[in-house]
């Protein structure tokens, strides 16, 4: 597959991707390098990986516990002793090696180590190749609340194998498409009418959809990087399922959720919200439903858990002067930024959330 090239950098994709990172990697260009996975991708993915570079490229390898919970402020502190014991300095260079979370905590770490040094994305899950990796956001979780400290800064290069995928189980993928499905409800009803067909596809058919979905986030942030405009619209479904994915994280009678599986069923509540805007056709509003509760299953909520996520809406970090700002869909493969919402609305999709 060719690159996809973005403002600074270069998105490399399964056979060329060796060979551009040997030539990245040179020993006078950079000082030391390091790779950043947790327990799973040391074990998944790391020999792989390692087994396709050169071997006089010398690599030390730093290992975090997985999962959300992990990406804080204190995993942070310890990544910054960690690398100044492995005397780490301004002309080094960290390899992220793993899912959003390590994608998001490295390239922040990475951003923030002696004002900044260099780093590359090589994500192991869908949705990381889709959505965590490109776009250079990167950043930790503030206790429950998502996302809420972090700098926007690019990677000096993304590397796209799909290999890695044969990793996953089925959960992890179906977190990845819910990225994908957004992208086409955004920005291109073709591509989301592809993917509504996913059982008569096979794996050649899977790659171009994930380099498509890839180009599409990549067209979408190289117009607004800081995220001013355009960008916004890769919100669609995150303001409610930000909420409902903290929620979940901080609750100890709750099952915690994949970012997919949040995001999943924000995009329908939020695809009500559209409708009952008058942005959407009923039937817009009703195909949307249909295909993702096709893919995802429901998730049970109560009215003390309604309530619990709505005031979790004011901490969204996408909100301005104090309102809550959504991303709602004029029409399948269009998106209309910066709208404000009635609570009433978003009640009344959480009521309709429920029905068959």
């Amino acid at each position: 597959m060719t690159p996809i090239q973005s403002n600074t950098y270069t998105i490399y994709f399964n056979e060329t991707s060796f060979l551009n990172l040997e030539n990245l990697l040179q020993p006078n260009v950079y000082s030391k390098i390091f790779v950043l996975v947790d327990e799973n991708t040391n074990e998944l993915c790391l020999p792989y990986f390692l087994s396709n570079l050169p071997t006089e490229i010398e690599i030390e390898i730093i290992e975090i516990e997985a999962g959300e919970e992990n990406k804080n402020m204190y995993t942070c502190i310890d990544l910054w002793h960690t690398l100044i014991d492995l005397e780490a300095d301004r002309k080094s260079i960290l390899l992220n090696l793993g899912g959003g979370v390590i994608t998001d905590i490295g390239g922040f770490v990475a951003s923030t180590f002696k004002r900044g040094i260099d780093f590359i994305n090589i994500p192991t899950t869908l949705l990381a190749m889709v959505d965590a990796s490109v776009g250079g956001k990167t950043g930790v979780d503030l206790g429950n609340l998502k996302n809420q400290i972090g700098v926007i800064n690019e990677p000096k290069s993304v590397v796209i194998l799909t290999k890695f995928l044969e990793t996953l189980p089925s959960n992890q993928m179906r977190s990845g498409l819910a990225e994908m499905l957004k992208h086409g409800l955004i920005y291109d009803k073709l591509y989301w009418d592809k993917l509504k067909n996913l059982n008569d596809l096979n794996t050649d058919d899977l790659d171009i959809l994930i380099k498509q979905s890839i180009e599409i986030k990549n067209k979408i942030v190289s117009q607004d990087l800081k995220e001013n405009g355009i960008r916004k619209a890769l919100n669609f479904g995150h303001t409610l399922g930000h909420a409902i994915e903290s929620y979940f994280l901080e609750s100890e009678d709750k099952k915690q959720l994949l970012h997919g599986e949040a995001i999943a069923v924000g995009m329908i509540l939020e695809s009500h919200i559209s409708y009952q805007s008058n942005l959407i056709s009923k039937d817009d509003f009703a195909e949307i439903k249909y295909i993702i509760t096709d893919i995802f299953e429901k998730i049970i909520f109560n009215e003390s858990d309604i309530q619990n996520i709505m005031n979790l809406l004011i901490f969204d970090k996408k909100n301005e002067f104090g309102n809550v700002q959504f991303t709602l869909l004029n029409k399948i493969g269009e998106s209309k930024i910066n709208q404000i919402v009635d609570e009433s609305l978003i009640l009344l999709a959480f009521e309709d959330y429920f029905k068959n």
